[in-house]
């Protein structure tokens, strides 16, 4: 049996819901295993175009088993629209496909109060969140503030324990922000009505990895962000609050004994960056725009404009090995066809030097990349399917990131369809 985790290499939104849903083909098993609905995975197949927030990639699959695991942030309305806008479409979402971590702990709304009232607070030092709850609600399970999916089982215990953590939560949104604090039956009233749909699909998913590795079934980690997003890798504080790294998957999912014996991490054919935070790389004006409007480059979550640069290879490169990639999946190639020249951004300028090295966050702010450019091949490639259909200056672009990163190059996304993918 072989076990793969697909991650982001950089700062999220390099499409890592189009390859899993691509290779998911040869899997049994789909595990999200970290993070929450603040991030968006687009995919685009026979079905339609869906922005997946909670639901593993697999579920369009209709033989693939796909688990929410211990480590995500379970936000039980969010998960509930996000079903049933699937279901309009045509796909079955059961409880035999569909399984969810009874260890799970889930945000609550007032994770999403709290979020908001914190960026509102921080004013312009705000870290560009998304306001879905999650840096509120890790930040509570942590102390072990929050409610497990499996307490809703246990009617008599989840009815104390959530009078205990509401009287809890009021002191800080009451008098940390001036806000108006929950009621109990108004928390109650929300776990009955979403909790109770929920419920079969609650289950020990760690009994249900271990029972999937004993019949050798291949099991498929699907990561949200990137690896600069990564709690304890990425661009602290500007990450996410969690560990979005290849490394985290086996404990995320419920099950810490399996193993991870293949990481494809997935790199966009420039840089993308939703939120705040330093951005080395990034383009400004109408060079932006032209290459944001070929990418359609707005978040799958809040719509908002993404950040848009070159590649930085030095910040690929420094992802390549947080993530322990052992192979990597080039997406939106295509993209780039628009241009004569292509900015590489291949070092970094910091006080005075040049470096190849990922600087440490603080450092950031000052770093200017150091560009060069390639030729470009000004040509629809989307109906390429083998290396050798690629133009010879968009073999040499593939081979020069592949070159200067470490790490083989095995999948190119030449376009967002299924089938739009070049495997090398």
């Amino acid at each position: 049996m072989s076990n793969c985790a697909i991650v982001g290499i950089n700062w999220g939104d390099e499409g890592k819901g189009r390859m899993v849903d691509l290779l998911t083909e040869r899997f049994d098993y789909v595990v999200r295993y970290q993070g929450g609905g603040n991030a968006g995975h687009t995919v685009v197949n026979q079905f339609g175009k869906f922005a997946l927030h909670l639901l593993p990639s697999g579920i369009f699959r209709p033989d693939v088993v796909n688990v929410l695991g211990s480590g995500v942030a379970l936000d039980l309305e969010s998960l509930w629209t996000e079903i049933e806008t699937l279901r309009a479409a045509g796909i079955s979402i059961t409880p035999e496909n569909l399984k969810i971590s009874e260890r799970a702990s889930l945000l609550l709304p007032w994770h999403r109060d709290l979020d908001a009232l914190e960026e509102a607070r921080l004013k312009d030092k705000k870290y560009g969140s998304t306001k879905q709850g999650i840096a509120p609600f890790y930040s509570d399970k942590y102390q072990k503030k929050t409610l497990l999916a499996g307490e809703l089982n246990y009617p008599e215990h989840l009815f104390e324990h959530a009078k205990d953590l509401l009287e809890w939560k009021n002191l800080t949104l009451t008098g940390v922000y001036g806000a108006e604090p929950y009621s109990l039956e108004t928390l109650l009233r929300w776990l009955e009505t979403f909790g109770n749909r929920m419920k079969p699909f609650l289950c020990d998913t760690g009994a249900e990895l271990e029972k999937a590795q004993a019949e050798g079934k291949r099991i498929l980690f699907e990561a949200q962000l990137g690896a600069l997003r990564d709690l304890d890798c990425g661009i602290y504080p500007y990450t996410t609050s969690s560990n979005a790294v290849a490394a985290y998957a086996p404990v995320g999912s419920g099950a810490p004994w399996l193993k991870v014996d293949e990481v494809i991490g997935v790199v966009k054919a420039y840089s993308t960056c939703v939120g705040e935070g330093p951005f080395t790389c990034e383009l400004f004006g109408a060079e932006a725009d032209a290459l944001r409007e070929a990418g359609a480059e707005y978040g799958a979550k809040t719509g908002r404009p993404r950040r848009v640069g070159p590649i930085d290879l030095v910040a690929t490169r420094y992802g390549v090995r947080m993530q322990g990639a052992t192979s990597l999946a080039l997406t939106k190639l295509d993209v780039l066809s628009y241009l004569d020249k292509i900015p590489v951004c291949t070092r970094y300028e910091l006080n005075g030097e040049e470096t190849d090295r990922f600087p440490f966050p603080a450092a950031l702010p000052d770093a200017k990349p150091v560009l060069e450019y390639m030729d470009g091949w000004r040509c629809d490639i989307s109906k390429a399917r083998t290396w050798e259909e690629l133009p010879a200056p968009a073999r040499a672009y593939v081979q020069r990131i592949e070159d200067a990163v470490g790490c083989r190059i095995a999948y190119i996304s030449v376009g967002a369809e299924r089938d739009a993918c070049i495997r090398r």
